[in-house]
């Protein structure tokens, strides 16, 4: 029985570092991604691109909630009371994305305010496409091994990611290809409505009950 336990701990300790491993590729990856998609925003006044820049933040905010959780674990075990916290961090990262989005993409629709063209989003977008689904299938792996809703959480942001990266890049090409400049501040609220989803579904999740921190 003790040779199971311990067993069990080396196991779970390797979860522990491989969630870590992908949080830091997270926070690298989101980090080089929001940059480009505020600078891309800003120069063409698109409330989209910058909505999806923030998103990346707010996603790097997330993983450092993560890591902070994952970091509570390897010293002081898996403790209910990081857990929570953690995961209603995540939730209330979300619901600021969507408030802010939300007025800032409606302003624009209602004065009208066209953005340019922007190639260095459209391209952001498209690779974002192609490496966010195959992180958040990751991640979710690993947080439901690992038994924590935080990191399921997280991963669900990941996975939000490539729904906002599809939006923003058809609005994106359709205000550059088509002139629809209103596809933006469109593909802004969409980016908005899926935040505020995110955020009631994750505030409200229950911990999963065949974990230590269930």
């Amino acid at each position: 029985m003790t040779a199971e336990i311990a067993t069990q701990a080396t196991d779970r300790l390797h979860l522990v570092q491989r969630a870590k491993l992908l949080n830091r590729f997270t926070i690298g990856w989101n980090a080089i991604e929001g940059i480009v998609a505020l600078a891309a925003g800003v120069a063409a006044s698109s409330v989209g691109l910058i909505a999806f820049g923030l998103d990346s933040g707010i996603e790097v905010s997330a993983a450092l909630v993560l890591a902070w959780r994952l970091h509570q674990e390897r010293h002081r075990g898996c403790q209910q009371a990081n857990e929570h916290l953690a995961r209603r961090l995540v939730a209330l990262s979300f619901a600021a994305l969507a408030v802010y989005v939300g007025v800032s993409a409606s302003l624009d629709l209602i004065y009208g305010n066209e953005p340019e063209a922007a190639p260095a989003g459209m391209a952001i977008a498209a690779i974002s496409l192609v490496v966010m689904p195959v992180l958040a299938v990751a991640k979710r792996r690993v947080a439901l091994d690992l038994g924590s809703q935080a990191a399921v959480a997280e991963a669900a942001q990941t996975n939000v990611c490539t729904l906002l990266s599809a939006a923003l890049l058809v609005g994106l090409l359709a205000n550059a290809v088509l002139g629809w400049w209103w596809a933006d501040p469109v593909a802004g609220l969409a980016i908005a409505a899926v935040a505020a989803r995110m955020a009631i579904a994750t505030f409200g999740a229950d911990s999963l009950g065949h974990a230590c921190c269930g």
